[in-house]
């Protein structure tokens, strides 16, 4: 019988992350096909008319979806000049 070993998350809760379309905090993560998802809740714009419904603002992703605030100023200077 083998057994499979999983990297460690590489990002912990309560970490600022940015992805494609936003940024926000990680609330929580957890195992899947053989990396990590995370539960990431997006950052507040200004609130709708209509008010807000509950949990709109929580989105999972993969760990490759996500990276640091920093490694994205990074990534975008590197790509602006």
């Amino acid at each position: 019988m083998a057994t499979k070993v999983m990297a460690a998350p590489r990002l912990r809760k309560g970490q600022k992350v940015s992805f494609i379309g936003g940024s926000g905090v990680i609330r929580g993560f957890q195992p899947e096909a053989g990396t990590w998802s995370y539960l990431v809740e997006m950052e507040l714009g200004p609130e709708p008319e209509m008010g807000r419904i509950g949990y709109e603002t929580m989105i999972l992703l993969s760990q490759a979806d996500l990276t640091l605030p920093s490694e994205a100023a990074c990534f975008e200077f590197a790509y602006s000049a």
